[in-house]
């Protein structure tokens, strides 16, 4: 499956949520979607899921639009924090339900994992706590095996055993069953170890789309003393700063050479590799041009 986005705005009255995005997703891997409260990052989700459908500009999946196309809709499971209250059935029957309509369901594997979270097999869904109910959604997205599968901060609820179960099982079936996978998370230092490729949204913007690696190593930490961190980073981009006394410490992102390298360390100068939480924090911060 191939998603193709261009050009991709989505306007509500005033407000732009969506401004101008465009990206493609070609491989089965597992894609990190980031981006604060408000980033769009479920408008861009739900457009991609055939939820809404964009203002302006396009998408397509392999080739051809899915919103309102039965065919393609099929193909792409969308699992967000979703309210069971009118929900009657039990977890078995409505997991059932739900194997009607995905062909690629596994049954066995979603009872194995009613199993692992412990969720109760004689309680109506409705009755299900809040992180049982997001442990339904995970169970549904993993064992309905789309070839695009969408979790949108499924783990709202979720206790730390519960988390770890998910994210694990995650990692396991894209090993067995490989597919497209996009996370959607605030939790970054927790789940960044499970992505391949990270898309950064701010604003509604695309910041950036970046394989996990070739992004972190964009981003470094350069400390020494005042006058030799200021004139060293003076000509890079800039997106955090501290100083205590007269040690500053400066994030920096864009790619060192290794003759810059070998030069800050000739110059007493530490670097330090950032993380992917710190390089999210710092580039969705106001202010950072």
């Amino acid at each position: 499956m191939t998603i193709k986005v261009e050009n991709l705005s989505l306007h509500y009255s005033n407000h732009i949520a969506l401004d101008n995005v465009s990206f493609s997703l070609k491989e089965k891997k597992i894609y990190g979607l980031l981006g604060r409260n408000g980033a769009g990052k479920t408008s861009l989700l739900s457009i991609l899921a055939s939820f809404s459908e964009q203002s302006s500009g396009s998408l397509t999946i392999n080739g051809i639009t899915p919103f309102e196309n039965a065919e393609i809709m099929q193909q792409v499971a969308f699992l967000y924090d979703r309210d069971y209250k009118d929900e009657s059935d039990k977890v078995v029957p409505l997991l059932q339900d739900v194997q009607r309509y995905r062909p690629n369901f596994d049954m066995d594997y979603a009872e194995e994992l009613v199993a692992k979270f412990k969720l109760p097999k004689d309680k109506a869904v409705k009755y299900f706590s809040k992180g049982m109910q997001s442990a339904l959604n995970v169970i549904i997205g993993l064992a309905a095996r789309t070839p695009i599968t969408i979790f949108d901060e499924v783990y709202l609820g979720m206790d730390a055993p519960s988390r770890d179960i998910f994210y694990k099982e995650v990692l396991a079936d894209q090993q067995e069953h490989p597919r497209m996978i996009i996370l959607s998370t605030h939790l970054v230092s927790e789940m960044d170890y499970l992505f391949d490729d990270v898309l950064l949204l701010n604003k509604g913007e695309l910041l950036l789309h970046e394989g996990y690696d070739s992004l972190l190593a964009k981003g470094a930490s350069i400390t020494g003393s005042s006058e030799t961190v200021e004139e060293f980073v003076k000509d890079m981009k800039q997106i955090h700063e501290t100083q205590l006394g007269g040690t500053k410490s400066v994030m920096v992102y864009g790619a060192l050479r290794e003759e810059e390298k070998q030069a800050a360390l000739a110059k007493g100068l530490e670097i330090a590799p950032l993380s992917l939480h710190e390089l999210f924090v710092h580039l969705t911060e106001e202010g950072v041009e």
